[in-house]
């Protein structure tokens, strides 16, 4: 009896240990990163003027990197971010069109940069990388979990500078606020594994 008792508290141990959540990485906590905050092609553009309604509007970079402002002519977007347009904008409205124009320029659509979600969510798909989104944020994009996704265990694929890095990331603990954000980057791959349970 007593080795019968002894071989089942051994598989019960075993499998609280084999289901218990793997440790986490150490991960990033840099909410933004400066090269994600530049714009690209298709990319749409938000520019506003100080009383200047016929020139405030939305802009679309098109695939050469440039889009085309009233009096400016063409502008480049790929590759700079928001206050660099700015700068470019009021400089060449200043020279002859208007006097010390009030110019602001954001990124009112990222349709360049994306994030791919997949595994246990209930819709995986690719979606819009966003300016300070965290990885609940595109889950919950993705429709959130499913009943049997293992929330302490998801796992980002991250490429940077050639190189690729993995994370083990415990979004069930970010959500209980037991440990810091995990913000995401263009191009980040998210994927739920199902839970051994």
């Amino acid at each position: 009896m007593r080795v019968t008792c002894f071989f089942v508290g051994t598989m019960v141990l075993g499998m609280l240990a084999a289901c218990s959540d793997p440790p986490p990485s150490v991960y990033p906590t840099q909410v933004v990163y400066q090269e994600d905050s530049t714009a690209a092609a298709t990319d749409l553009l938000e520019i506003r003027v100080a009383k200047q309604d016929q020139l405030s509007g939305d802009y679309e970079i098109e695939a050469n990197g440039t889009f085309s402002f009233p009096y400016v002519g063409t502008v480049q977007g790929d590759g700079k971010t928001p206050e660099q347009i700015e700068t470019e904008i009021h400089d060449k409205l200043a020279d002859g069109y208007l006097r010390n124009p009030q110019v602001v320029v954001r990124i009112k659509e990222r349709r360049s940069k994306k994030v791919s979600v997949f595994g246990e969510v209930r819709k995986g798909s690719i979606i819009q990388f966003a300016d300070g989104m965290t990885i609940i944020e595109a889950i919950s994009e993705a429709g959130g979990f499913t009943s049997r996704a293992w929330e302490n265990a998801v796992k980002v694929t991250r490429k940077s500078d050639g190189k690729v890095a993995e994370y083990t990331v415990p979004v069930q603990s970010i959500a209980n606020g037991s440990a810091p954000p995990f913000y995401m980057r263009p191009g980040d791959a998210v994927y739920v594994p199902k839970s051994p349970m």
